[in-house]
């Protein structure tokens, strides 16, 4: 049996954001689980997603060699992905937000939000 975040991280190698949404009730989940926490239901399957969405809320952390904030993004779909804000220099709730992608050794790619009008 297939881990079921591995579907989600191999699709990062494609720098695609995917999540899981039920076929029953078509309510869209993430993090990837056996059952959909809208009904119940246990069948699932993988779909592409817009890859965009709103800060919800979100925290910088202050360190000596390089600040960074993480944030938690309500993607347009509905579900929240925990992740890192890139290139706002002073984030605030509610803004709108694209995918870009952190390369990672292994090939997958971490996603992390820009702002979606800073025209990248």
């Amino acid at each position: 049996m297939i881990p079921l975040t591995e579907i989600w991280w191999e699709a990062t190698r494609d720098r695609r954001l995917v999540l899981q949404q039920c076929t029953t009730c078509r309510h869209f989940q993430h993090y990837p689980r056996a059952i959909c926490i809208g009904c119940g239901g246990d069948e699932l399957e993988f779909r592409d997603a817009a890859g965009v969405g709103t800060v919800d809320s979100f925290t910088t952390v202050l360190r000596a060699d390089e600040p960074y904030t993480v944030a938690r993004v309500r993607l347009a779909e509905g579900p929240i992905l925990l992740t890192h804000l890139e290139g706002i220099a002073a984030p605030v709730c509610d803004q709108p937000v694209r995918i870009a992608w952190r390369p990672l050794p292994s090939g997958r790619h971490l996603p992390v939000f820009r702002s979606a009008d800073d025209g990248l």
